[in-house]
């Protein structure tokens, strides 16, 4: 499996761990209470450090699957959902509110899910085309 397969599966799990941890979490403490002491940790800097991954990884991804597909639409689609993200931690609930950030989080995350999904299905259509090239119908 090459680097930029990794990079897009790593970015689609960061991404769902960032729509988990939103919706989840408040969900699981409320159920839960016992384990909430055991599970407070500072959620701006989960959602920090979950940025500091996901940014690099995602740019390195789309950026290696766009030189070898040249789909401008996953880079747009992509860069939206990274700026959605980096958006919801930097305004934060002070600025959105709880409910604002949660949604511009799930918002953001299932946009840079969808671009790493449809960039490793572009690779691999691309890789197929490549390898069978006798078979490639030009429209």
């Amino acid at each position: 499996m090459n680097f930029q397969k990794i990079s897009d599966k790593a970015a689609i799990a960061l991404s769902m761990l960032c729509v988990v941890h939103c919706l989840l979490l408040p969900v699981l403490l409320i159920l839960l209470p016992p384990i909430a002491g055991v599970l407070a940790f500072d959620d701006e800097l989960f959602h920090k450090t979950l940025l500091f991954f996901v940014v690099p990884i995602s740019v390195i991804a789309l950026m290696m699957g766009y030189f070898y597909h040249r789909n401008h639409t996953m880079l747009l689609v992509g860069g939206v959902g990274l700026t959605l993200l980096i958006l919801a931690v930097v305004l934060g609930h002070d600025l959105l509110g709880e409910y604002g950030e949660v949604v511009l989080t799930v918002i953001g995350s299932s946009f840079i899910a969808f671009s790493h999904i449809r960039n490793l299905r572009l690779r691999s259509q691309t890789d197929n085309e490549t390898d069978y090239p006798h078979i490639i119908t030009h429209k």
